[in-house]
């Protein structure tokens, strides 16, 4: 797995059981994956010949984020190492004008976009903000994560700043919507597909805060057609492993698409102990061509909240009163340095009442960045 972070760390637990040999390339040796996997190299993934010599030797390369350049990705399938995903497949989760005109070619729902030319970007918006309504959303079209690369602009005003970093960038109408919600599922390369619970993520400043599975109060019909959306997504952009679609409801009780990502995903951390299959063994069965396990809930309702950083490091001192308060809720720590607002872990609770659950686990991780509530 190429990337040294927490999605490689929590795959080295799958990998264990599943009797697979994990080898990680991190960025340092004190990278969240480091300090768990035994057979870690050290370089950077996004440096040719560090992947090569990474990749030598192994059965198949997979990732733990997008952001490795497919022209390496293919430099080492040519060698005779197969990249799943491939990098066809993981231009569509690295290049977001890529993935939206793919995504509208298939006729898959998205909301209206545009790239903003070099040439005249304000008269462009503007044009694009009378046609579709203000705010609207800028996007870089390439790099952006957890809210960075993503700003929501009410007036043409607001837009000069950003248009003079040199940034590339794509404009999309600013959708009013319910909830947003993501539908999680594998693929391998048999061709098997896998689709988990569709799940309500509750977003606070750009970040992932909450994920409650299943989503609560969604109609059966429009979940399947969240998973059937998603199924065919990953079928039609070739893609091997995992594919988190996140999706808006919108307030007229439909599906636009919003984002996509390949690899294990943060609205999947709850699989862990809330599927019977995590997310994590799923992508490994799926990338080494295994029969994929089952997506069934162990548990009427799983929430998961993930923890940020709060003002004290000393995060593990009050990891006795949460052990304590709640013996049933699970805690994972990512081996990270404590900075405020970076997520550092992650808690999970399960339960058969849903307001229960929820208070459950934002208590755990409430205290846990705060030391009280």
């Amino acid at each position: 797995m190429a990337g040294g972070g927490q999605l490689a760390r929590m795959t080295q637990q799958a990998a264990i059981a599943l009797g697979v040999s994990l080898r990680v390339l991190a960025a340092a040796s004190n990278d969240s994956a480091a300090r768990v996997v035994a057979d870690v190299r050290v370089g950077d993934d996004r440096a040719a010949d560090d992947l090569q010599a990474f990749a030598k030797g192994c059965d198949v390369v997979t990732f733990d984020h997008e952001h490795v350049p497919g022209d390496h990705i293919r430099a080492v399938e040519a060698s005779g190492v197969p990249c799943r995903p491939g990098a066809d497949a993981l231009r569509h989760a690295q290049d977001k004008m890529v993935m939206r005109e793919r995504l509208s070619a298939l006729g898959a729902p998205c909301p209206a976009f545009a790239r903003v030319p070099a040439s005249d970007p304000e008269g462009f918006l503007a044009e694009f903000g009378r046609q579709h309504g203000w705010p609207l959303v800028l996007k870089a079209t390439r790099g952006g994560y957890d809210g960075k690369g993503v700003w929501v602009i009410s007036s043409p005003d607001e837009e000069r700043d950003l248009l003079t970093r040199g940034v590339d960038l794509m404009v999309e109408q600013h959708v009013t919507f319910r909830r947003e919600l993501a539908a999680l599922v594998a693929r391998s390369p048999y061709g098997q597909g896998a689709a988990y619970p569709i799940v309500e993520t509750v977003q606070e400043g750009g970040i992932c805060v909450e994920v409650i599975s299943p989503a609560p109060g969604l109609d059966g019909d429009l979940a399947a057609e969240a998973q059937r959306l998603a199924l065919g997504v990953a079928e039609k952009l070739g893609v091997t492993g995992l594919l988190a679609v996140e999706l808006f409801e919108t307030a007229e009780g439909g599906l636009l698409v919003n984002e996509l990502a390949m690899r294990p995903h943060n609205s999947g951390h709850w699989t862990i102990e809330g599927a019977r299959t995590s997310q994590f063994e799923q992508h490994l069965r799926a990338v080494l061509d295994l029969p994929l396990g089952s997506t069934e809930p162990t548990a009427p309702f799983t929430v998961m909240a993930n923890v940020l950083g709060g003002d004290d490091p000393d995060v593990y001192a009050r990891y006795f009163h949460v052990m304590a308060h709640d013996p049933g809720v699970k805690v994972h720590f990512y081996g990270k340095d404590v900075r405020p607002g970076r997520k550092i872990g992650h808690v999970t609770a399960l339960g058969g009442d849903l307001a229960e659950t929820r208070e459950r686990a934002r208590h755990a991780a409430d205290y846990l960045r705060w030391g009280k509530r």
